[in-house]
This record gives C-alpha cells, sequence and structure tokens, in this order.
C-alpha cells in the first residue's frame, strides 16, 4: 500500500481509531494485524517471507539464551543469518545471477537456453530483513534481551510506517515502545502530522515532477550529452533526496501519531562538507546497521590505513549490493568507497599537521574552505547518482564520457536541454523555487526544530499555513497525472 494512495487514507484514520480505542493490552495485536494489512496489498503470498524472517530470527534468539557454550551460540547465529540471507538473495539476486550468467556464456560463445521466469521482488525485504537480522546480532552481544512473544517481535519487524523502505530500526529503541503502556500524546501527534504533510509536500510536489523529466534523459541516456546530462543527474539528485526523505517523513510522523518514535534517517545531507559526513546525514538507519555489523567488526579505522582502506571498501560494496541486484548499484558503492579513501588520505598526508590527529568535527573551518567543499561534496555525490540512476554500465559509459561534451557553447546547450527534456523557461523557474525552498528549509534544520517551530505558532496562522499547503499538494499531485511509486520500495 502506497502511503500517497487514497487507500492508505482511509487505512490510517481507522488504524489510529482502533488503536487509542481498545485496552492496552491488545493493542499490539491490533498494530501486528494491521502491519500484515497493509503488506498484504504487495502481494498476500510475500507476507510468509516476513513470517519466515520473524520466525528464523525469533527463535534463534530465544536458542541463544538458553545455549551457554561460546561455539553452539556461534553456530546459531550463523545458521540463522544464512538462512535469512539466503532468502533476501533468492529473491533479490535469482534473476541477475542468471541474466549475469547468460551473458558470460554468450560472451563465451557457449550455448545456453535462456530462462524467460521472472522472480518478483517482494517490496521493503531487504528493510525488514535487515531489521530481523540487527535484532538477532543485538541478542548474541548480548545488548537486547529476546522477546518470548512472537506475536510482539513480529510487530517490530513488520510494523507498518517503515516496513517498505524504513527507517532500520534497533531492536534496543523501537521494541519497548511497541509494547510498553502509551498514553495519546496530542503535542506529539499534531507534531507527527505536520512532519506527514511535509513528507507529503516532498514526494508529491518535488519528487513526482522532477520524475517527469528525470525519466526523459535516464531511460536512454544514449540520445544525449553535455547540459542535458548534467541536469538529468542534478535533478535526480534532488528527486531521490525528496523521495526517500519525504518517505521518512510520512513514515516517522505515522508512528507519532501511534506514540512511537521511530530513527532519524535523515539531517540536510546535501551541506555536507565531506563525502563521509554526507554519510552520517543519508538514510543514517542504514550508514549506521552497515557501520556497527559490517565495518566495525572488519576492524573499522582501529587498524592499519590499508586494513582501514580494505574496511571502508568492502562496507561500501555491500551497501551497494544491498541496493539493487545490478552493476550498477556495485560501482556506485565502489566510488562511494573511493571517495572516502580519498578523503581519509588527505586527511592523514596533505592536511595540516595540527589537523592530521584531530577529527574532521573538531577542526574550526573558515566560512569560505566550508562553501568550497560543500560545492565540492555535492557535485561528488551527484556525480555518484547518476551511476545509481543508470540502468547498465553502457549507459554509465556513456555519461561519463558525454557530460562535458557540448559546454564550450553554453546557450546552444541550454536550448538543446530544454528541448530534450521537453522543459521551458518558467518550468525551469519554478522547479528552482522548489529546490530553493527544500534547501531553505534544510539549512534551517540544521540549528532549529522546524516542526515544533510551527508549533509555536499562534493557531490561526498555523491552520492557514496548513490548508493551505495541504490544498497545495493535493492541486499539484493532481495536475501531475499518475503518483509514481516510492523509488526505495525497489529495494
Amino acid at each position: 500500500m502506497l502511503f500517497t494512495s487514497f487507500g492508505y487514507a482511509l487505512f490510517l484514520p481507522v488504524i489510529f481509531c482502533l488503536y487509542w480505542a481498545v485496552p492496552h493490552k491488545f493493542r499490539y495485536i491490533i498494530l501486528t494485524a494491521a502491519s500484515l494489512i497493509f503488506y498484504m496489498f504487495g502481494g498476500p503470498a510475500y507476507v510468509l517471507l516476513i513470517l519466515a524472517d520473524a520466525f528464523i530470527t525469533y527463535e534463534a534468539a530465544v536458542i541463544l539464551e538458553k545455549t551457554e557454550s561460546r561455539k553452539n551460540r556461534k553456530a546459531v547465529l550463523v545458521t540463522a543469518l544464512i538462512l535469512c540471507i539466503l532468502l533476501l538473495a533468492f529473491f533479490k539476486y535469482f534473476n541477475f545471477t542468471l541474466e549475469t550468467f547468460e551473458k558470460v556464456c554468450s560472451f563465451l560463445s557457449i550455448p545456453v537456453q535462456p530462462f524467460t521466469k521472472k522472480i518478483l521482488l517482494p517490496a521493503g525485504i531487504s528493510f525488514f530483513t535487515f531489521q530481523a537480522l540487527g535484532y538477532l546480532i543485538d541478542v548474541y552481544k548480548g545488548t537486547v534481551k529476546p522477546e518470548k512473544n512472537f506475536i510482539r517481535y513480529l510487530l517490530f519487524v513488520s510494523f507498518f510506517p517503515q516496513i517498505m523502505s524504513g527507517p532500520i530500526g534497533r531492536a534496543k529503541e523501537l521494541m519497548p515502545q511497541l509494547y510498553e503502556e502509551r498514553h495519546f500524546d496530542e503535542k506529539r501527534a499534531s507534531e507527527g502530522l505536520r512532519q506527514m504533510l511535509w513528507g507529503f509536500s516532498k514526494k508529491l510536489v518535488v519528487a513526482d515532477t522532477l520524475t517527469r523529466y528525470v525519466d526523459v534523459v535516464f531511460d536512454d541516456p544514449t540520445r544525449y550529452f553535455g547540459l542535458t546530462l548534467i541536469m538529468a543527474t542534478v535533478l535526480f539528485t534532488f528527486q531521490i533526496y525528496c523521495d526517500f526523505s519525504g518517505y521518512s517523513d510520512i513514515a516517522i510522523g505515522t508512528a507519532k501519531l501511534f506514540n512511537v518514535d521511530l530513527m532519524t534517517n535523515f539531517k540536510s545531507p546535501y551541506f555536507s562538507r565531506s563525502v563521509k559526513e554526507f554519510w552520517s546525514r543519508w538514510h543514517i538507519s542504514l550508514s549506521t546497521w552497515f557501520r556497527d555489523y559490517v565495518y566495525i567488526p572488519l576492524g573499522g579505522n582501529r587498524c592499519s590505513e590499508k586494513r582501514n582502506a580494505f574496511n571502508l571498501m568492502v562496507t561500501f560494496l555491500l551497501s551497494g549490493m544491498w541496493h539493487g541486484a545490478n552493476w550498477t548499484f556495485v560501482l556506485w558503492g565502489a566510488l562511494h568507497g573511493i571517495y572516502q579513501i580519498t578523503e581519509n588520505f588527505c586527511h592523514r598526508h596533505l592536511a595540516k599537521k595540527e589537523y592530521r590527529t584531530m577529527k574532521e568535527k573538531d577542526i574550526k573551518r573558515s566560512i569560505p574552505w566550508n562553501i568550497g567543499h560543500f560545492i565540492l561534496t555535492f557535485a561528488l555525490v551527484s556525480f555518484a547518482w547518476s551511476f545509481f540512476r543508470a540502468d547498465s554500465i553502457g549507459d554509465i559509459a556513456h555519461i561519463i564520457t558525454h557530460m562535458a561534451r557540448g559546454l564550450g557553447h553554453p546557450v546552444n546547450s541550454y536550448l538543446m536541454m530544454l528541448n530534450n527534456m521537453n522543459l521551458y523557461n518558467k518550468m525551469v523557474l519554478r522547479l528552482f523555487i522548489y529546490i530553493v525552498i527544500l534547501m531553505a528549509v534544510d539549512f534551517a534544520a540544521l540549528k532549529t526544530d522546524i516542526y515544533a517551530l510551527f508549533g509555536k505558532l499562534k493557531m490561526p496562522v498555523r491552520w492557514v499555513i496548513y490548508a493551505a499547503l495541504t490544498t497545495f499538494v493535493i492541486v499539484e499531485a493532481l495536475n501531475g497525472g499518475t503518483t509514481q511509486q516510492f523509488i526505495y520500495f525497489q529495494f
């Protein structure tokens, strides 16, 4: 079920009323049933996957608590991890593996019968799988006690606001909120509705509008060059941010209606001054998951420089693979790994001597330095997004080799870009205004709690803003035609 669908507009109020109407001891049952029903709209059979992941990790956690031998505990953990990862790999990488095999056979002139049957990818499988695996690893480490009630644990794995695209919850923070007695908090519910409204604005007004112009180019980038490729890449940079952070805002806002706090997933990422800082602000629930369960166990940065570079590259390659079954995602992950390895090298060897032993966050920089590195980081991240959006390695090769072509004739390049993307000057101005407002709000959010700030406005002013923004979002969504699926649903 899409957050932006009419069905969700009916579903959410019904669940909200039921949840707060029944006694506390039945509320987790209401939420669990609602979460499974919510997911069934994407394919009833795929609920079995959630049940399978939940059952494997639930039973493994219970066994871990009863097992004292370190060797046996490790065997239980590894077995459960392998089973869950195999389920994820089958649905996510089966088609990719066969296609790669067929291409290799074709290259080597080996005859092979094409496999025409495709496996459909269940929405959100990577998210709920990683949430369950994180819980099991935490139980193994002893930082979380195993849940003895399977229905309660199933709610943790399947909680409907976050099941499709996160944020990926941690058991220690999320599970107590789902089960403890909670009282309706009007202030937090109001804040949640404000956050949902802003999320809908980013998705329906900005992301879905940008989609129409981005897809024209990236559906067949070999037809274009120069400023057209650059503009499409920049617009996709904002499209994916508004699409994914919009989903996170709606998910976090929805959870607040039930007095539940989900993990913050974005913190103004495009104001980062390094790629390392970008990853501390972008998709935080995933980046911290890979940090805690992959990067640190590999050795993190408490090792030699070469080993640290290896750890970074492995972590980002796995992150790329997590995002999708395509070599383009692997290259995207590798590129971000190279970015961070290069940044670390520059910090350790090229920075001022007094800075080399300091953490980046503790170094006081000048305003020109901050602005320059903000621009450089934005350019590097945007360039990497073209790898993420491209459909094939061939498309990436064309984009890299043709981005600079024709830029020596700026007027002709601009007019050609407008024609190629079916844009016109008024629409360019409109998109520019959307992006400026978005970035202004993000910049303000660096120092201020925007949602709380709006809550402090006088009631008439607040409601005029709410009504105006809601009307604008609805009108824009209707004028934009069909609502686009959230990008991260494919992961």
